[in-house]
C-alpha cells in the first residue's frame, strides 16, 4: 500500500465514525492546551516576579544596621543603629564598584493637605535616592543638593499618596503639612508597583534628609541612617561590591575578625535568583499535573485504534 492509499483508507475511517473521531481530538486538544496554558502561567508568573523584583532599581544592594550583643543581651537587626552618614560617605568615596549612593531615615507621619489627610511613610534622604532606585518623576522634579544643604522643606509624593489627597487636581505647588510643618510639593514619582514582597512602593512621601532628621522624625539619632542604598556600576560588579562594601564597614566599625556583622547587605540578584527558582519549580508542577490530561487523551486514542 502506498502513502496516498492509506491517506484515503484513514479518511473515510473519520467520516464514518465522525463524533468517534471528534471525541478522540477533542481529548489531546484539551490535553496539549492544558500544558501549554500551565506552562504559560508558569512562566507568566515568573515574569511578574522578576518585574517587581527589579522596580526596586537595578544593580541595588540594600544596606541595614544588623544584631548586635550588648553585655550578652543579643538583639535583633535594626534594634540599634549601627550606621552613619559617614559610613555611607565612605563607601562612595573608597569603593570603586559603587556607582551610587543614598543614605535615608524613615519614619511614618500623617500627611495632609485641606480636609484630607494620609497616614504614610517618610523618608528622609538625598538626590542620589532617585538613581539608585531609578525612580523617574512623572511630574515637577526631584529636590535638589542645595535644597538638601539648606534644609528646605520641599516633598517629593508617591502617587498613592498624591492620589489619595489631591484626586485629579494637579499638587505641583500647593502646600502640605507633616506633623504640622508645611512642605510645598515640588514633584510626583512616577508609579511603581508592589514590591516582591507586596508592599506598596508608591505609598510614600520623599523629604531632604536635613529637613527630616532636624524636624520632622527627632534629633535623638542626628548623624545615624535607617538604610543605605547601594548601586553597582554593572550587573557583574554586584557580588564584588557586596564584599568590598562588607570588608569596608568592618574596618570602619572595628570589628575583631570572631566577630559577626553589625550590619546586613542585603543583595536584590540573590532575592532575584531564590524567587525564579521558585518559579521554575511551580512552573514543572503546573506542566506534570496538565500532562495528565495529555496522558488520559493519549490513552483514549490508543482505545478507539484497537477497538
Amino acid at each position: 500500500m502506498n502513502w496516498l492509499s492509506i491517506l484515503r483508507i484513514a479518511g473515510r475511517a473519520l467520516q464514518r465514525n465522525r463524533l468517534r473521531s471528534l471525541l478522540t481530538m477533542l481529548g489531546i486538544i484539551i490535553g496539549v492546551g492544558a500544558v501549554i496554558a500551565m506552562v504559560a502561567i508558569g512562566q507568566g508568573a515568573n515574569a511578574a516576579v522578576q518585574a517587581r523584583i527589579a522596580s526596586m532599581g537595578t544593580n541595588v544592594l540594600a544596606i541595614w544596621p544588623g544584631s548586635t550583643t550588648s553585655g550578652g543581651v543579643r538583639v535583633g537587626h535594626g534594634s540599634i543603629q549601627t550606621l552613619s552618614l559617614a559610613d555611607a560617605w565612605a563607601i562612595q568615596r573608597e569603593v570603586p564598584t559603587v556607582a551610587a549612593v543614598a543614605p535615608s531615615r524613615r519614619g511614618t507621619a500623617q500627611v495632609i493637605y485641606g480636609n484630607q489627610n494620609w497616614a504614610t511613610v517618610v523618608l528622609g534622604t538625598y538626590p542620589e535616592y532617585q538613581i539608585v532606585r531609578d525612580w523617574p518623576v512623572q511630574a515637577g522634579q526631584f529636590f535638589t543638593q542645595q535644597e538638601v544643604g539648606g534644609a528646605a522643606k520641599v516633598v517629593v509624593l508617591g502617587q498613592t499618596v498624591a492620589d489619595n489627597l489631591f484626586g485629579g487636581e494637579d499638587p505641583i505647588g500647593k502646600i502640605v503639612r507633616i506633623k504640622n510643618i508645611p512642605f510645598k510639593v515640588v514633584g510626583v514619582l512616577a508609579p511603581k508597583g508592589q514590591s516582591g514582597w507586596g508592599q506598596d512602593q508608591d505609598d510614600t512621601v520623599l523629604i531632604p534628609f536635613t529637613t527630616a532628621e532636624r524636624q520632622v522624625l527627632g534629633t535623638q539619632f542626628l548623624g545615624t541612617v535607617g538604610s543605605i542604598m547601594v548601586t553597582a556600576v554593572s550587573n557583574e560588579a554586584v557580588r564584588e561590591a557586596q564584599e568590598q562594601i562588607t570588608a569596608l564597614l568592618r574596618q570602619r566599625h572595628r570589628l575583631a575578625p570572631d566577630q559577626e556583622n553589625d550590619f546586613l547587605v542585603r543583595n536584590f540578584a540573590d532575592v532575584a535568583a531564590t524567587a525564579e527558582e521558585t518559579a521554575g519549580v511551580m512552573t514543572l508542577l503546573l506542566a506534570a499535573i496538565a500532562s495528565v490530561s495529555l496522558i488520559v487523551g493519549g490513552i483514549g486514542i490508543m482505545n478507539i485504534m484497537l477497538v
